[in-house]
């Protein structure tokens, strides 16, 4: 409970940060796999760039489907990009929190559960621009709680304004 509890701390903390800096610029969607437990993950998220130099702030949602459970993630991730001359693609780092909401299913009557869990996650990725101005990237994340071990996904940001 207490962890639950400072997860929405933490949250409520950086959402004014996130607020005042630049509006949102991308959105997109994303798809990929999980180890522990084994599912399929879907998404997607908004990208609001330069919450400070060279930082993003890319919240976003999951949803985990596989090994008998579903999971859905709200996700509060920061980006930070690094700069390599002469390379397209762009890599980044970062870390988030994350909430889970986990449900399962067990065989015979009255057997499923349901349950909350909040993580940090450590990100490593990289972006590149398209032929259209979106970017296409690819992107793992490791959880350092009771949610998903590990997650690598793909995706695109495409252009809000």
């Amino acid at each position: 409970m207490i962890r639950k509890l400072a997860a929405l701390l933490l949250v409520a903390a950086l959402a004014p940060a996130a607020a005042s800096a630049n509006a949102f610029q991308t959105f997109g969607p994303h798809l990929g796999f999980s180890t522990s437990p084994s599912q399929v993950v879907f998404g997607g998220q908004l990208q609001m760039g330069d919450v400070a130099p060279d930082i993003d702030f890319v919240p976003g949602l999951d949803i985990g489907l596989g090994d008998n459970e579903t999971l859905i993630s709200l996700n509060g991730d920061f980006h930070y990009r690094f700069v390599v001359q002469d390379m397209t693609w762009q890599p980044y780092a970062g870390a988030g929190i994350a909430v889970h909401f986990i449900s399962w299913d067990n065989p015979g009557p009255g057997l499923d559960g349901s349950d909350t869990e909040a993580e940090g996650t450590l990100i490593g990725g990289a972006d590149v621009p398209t032929k259209n101005g979106s970017r296409f990237f690819v992107e793992g994340k490791i959880g350092l709680g009771k949610g998903p071990d590990f997650k690598l996904m793909a995706g695109w940001h495409f252009k809000l304004h």
